[in-house]
């Protein structure tokens, strides 16, 4: 079982990409301000299982889960395994105890989250895991299965992630409320960048991060949209047909080729794009090369350094480096 980015039909949403991340942000700072003031308050059982949509998908999903893993099923009042399956999680989801929260989605009501998930068939069970998308099952299934899956889920969320679940206090009667999240340093430059970036000013976006960054290096949120910026900066005037006909001329042409991997990842291809800067890196020698190893490790900030396909093009980079 193993994680992926948001877009799960292979397509790089560098706008899913980019809430997960402020979200995560986010969600760390209400945890630390809860942690300042005592502690956050528990949930209750009913809080471990939630309707949520296109609208709340971001709060209900992305944003809890980088507290707590959340289980995604997605559903329909037509499909009658659905109608099995779902009480079956509604009622593992409470004896797991918070562990990880259910939430279901109606297909019929989000058919952008549906095709977002690449899902061909209901039902259909995701889970997310600190922006992350890992697809779990689809069909039913039975439950000694399903246990197995959860206690996986579990154990790649604490191991991996540091998510050990939330406090449920089963005489609570509604969710807790929400931490207030205080205002960081950066959040005015990191918002310009946000909006610089929406509106397509490429060059206003990357100068906004390069300002954070120059303050605060390891500014994570601001490592990932400088490297987004730039890239959309790349490719924003090239041809496609012209690029992708120079890079198939002469495949020992780190130029065309670093292009050509820029494309590739802004259209989804994301093993494409790495296998042809490592393919790049092999072929050639002095500063072409050194060009392809950078352009490449550029790449991998705008997909994230935790993606499965970062760590595999990392191995195979290290292989033919040495």
């Amino acid at each position: 079982m193993q994680p992926r980015n948001m877009s799960m039909s292979g397509v790089v949403d560098l706008a899913a990409v980019k809430a997960a991340n402020e979200a995560k942000a986010k969600a760390e700072q209400a945890r630390a301000e809860a942690a300042r003031q005592g502690g956050g308050q528990a949930v209750s059982p009913a809080g471990l299982v939630i309707d949520t949509d296109e609208a709340r998908f971001e709060r209900d999903v992305l944003q809890r889960s980088t507290e707590v893993p959340v289980v995604i099923d997605f559903w329909a009042e037509w499909c009658e395994p659905c109608k099995q399956l779902g009480p079956l999680l509604e009622r593992l989801a409470k004896e797991y105890n918070g562990r990880f929260v259910l939430a279901k989605v109606d297909v019929d009501a989000n058919q952008m989250l549906m095709q977002q998930f690449g899902i061909q068939g209901i039902p259909a069970v995701f889970a997310v895991v600190a922006g992350q998308a890992l697809p779990l099952f689809q069909g039913a299934a039975p439950e000694a299965q399903i246990r197995q899956t959860l206690d996986q889920l579990v154990q790649v969320a604490e191991e991996r992630f540091g998510l050990t679940g939330i406090a449920v206090d089963p005489d609570a009667s509604g969710e807790a409320p929400e931490a207030p999240v205080p205002a960081g340093p950066y959040d005015a430059l990191l918002e310009a960048a946000v909006q610089a970036l929406d509106a397509g000013d490429f060059g206003g976006a990357v100068q906004a991060y390069k300002n954070v960054l120059s303050d605060d290096p390891g500014n994570t949120e601001a490592k990932l949209g400088l490297a987004q910026a730039e890239l959309l900066g790349r490719v924003k005037d090239m041809d496609p047909q012209k690029v992708r006909e120079n890079a198939a001329a002469d495949p020992a042409d780190a130029t065309a080729q670093i292009a050509a991997a820029d494309l590739d990842l802004v259209g989804g291809h994301v093993e494409d794009a790495f296998g042809r800067l490592v393919e790049t890196v092999r072929r050639t020698a002095g500063d072409e090369r050194d060009a392809a190893r950078v352009r490449l490790l550029e790449l991998f900030e705008v997909v994230g350094q935790d993606d499965p396909r970062v760590t595999a093009a990392r191995q195979a980079l290290a292989r033919v480096l040495f």
